[in-house]
């Protein structure tokens, strides 16, 4: 497929991470986090642009190591723990629009923190925005444990989350097992989004009221927010990751 459009990809890396200090610079195998996304990213038949939203002097200088474009520095006040993200991408897409007159077609927001997005995954959810059936889209993989038998700690109790949400009594030792969930899976978000630029100027987000979806497997999917996700991190670089990219 032949693509005239503009494809931005856009990384974000604050460095004010709280439970794994500077996680998005910490050496993953042979790079640094950020450069696993960066490097799929790189890969990618479709996307033609690639700049990093960083608030750090230091993590720009990383990402220009490592031959990305890292314009700008983030403000501090888009930068913080509760900051919204579409407020860095909207941050970015003004800035190059002002300073460059450059307006993408599409936006692929990634993260560096889900360092094993495979490139061909990343093509295949721009495809679905191309091939104009969705204007915005997002990679899923299926729950490892269905969500309804998650436990809340309430004062001095556990209740079922779900009991505490919808104030519906379930018993914590009834057997709420897997095969009774099998024809009701749920997902969760692999952070990576898709969308027109227009669905950012209509709804200020990346995605709109029909999103479109790529379901990837979940058996080594990992999304690094402390020190023992990013050691499961670095389990699976030495099983499986060491000798190959991630096309």
């Amino acid at each position: 497929m032949k693509v005239k459009k503009k494809v931005l990809g856009i990384v974000g890396i604050r460095s004010g991470s709280t439970e794994l200090k500077h996680k998005n610079i910490k050496l993953l195998g042979n790079k640094p986090l950020v450069g696993w996304i960066l490097d799929a990213a790189k890969n990618s038949k479709y996307i033609n642009r690639i700049i990093v939203s960083t608030d750090s002097k230091k993590y720009k200088k990383i990402v220009e190591k490592h031959k990305a474009d890292a314009p700008f520095l983030r403000p501090k006040n888009l930068s913080r723990s509760n900051s919204n993200e579409i407020d860095f991408v909207k941050h970015a897409l003004k800035y190059l629009k002002k300073r460059e007159n450059y307006t993408p077609d599409i936006v692929v927001r990634m993260l560096a923190t889900v360092p094993f997005q495979k490139t061909k995954d990343i093509d295949k959810l721009i495809e679905l925005i191309l091939n104009k059936k969705y204007e915005s889209a997002v990679i899923v993989s299926k729950a490892k444990q269905h969500p309804r038998k998650a436990l809340k700690i309430v004062g001095k109790k556990i209740k079922h989350l779900v009991s505490y949400a919808t104030n519906k009594g379930i018993d914590v030792g009834k057997n709420l097992n897997r095969q009774k969930h099998k024809n009701d899976e749920v997902y969760f978000r692999s952070n990576v989004i898709a969308c027109n630029i227009s669905v950012i100027k209509k709804h200020s987000s990346l995605t709109d009221n029909r999103v479109g979806y790529l379901i990837i497997s979940n058996k080594e999917f990992i999304d690094i927010d402390n020190k023992e996700d990013f050691k499961f991190a670095e389990y699976l670089y030495f099983k499986n990751f060491k000798n190959i990219n991630n096309k």
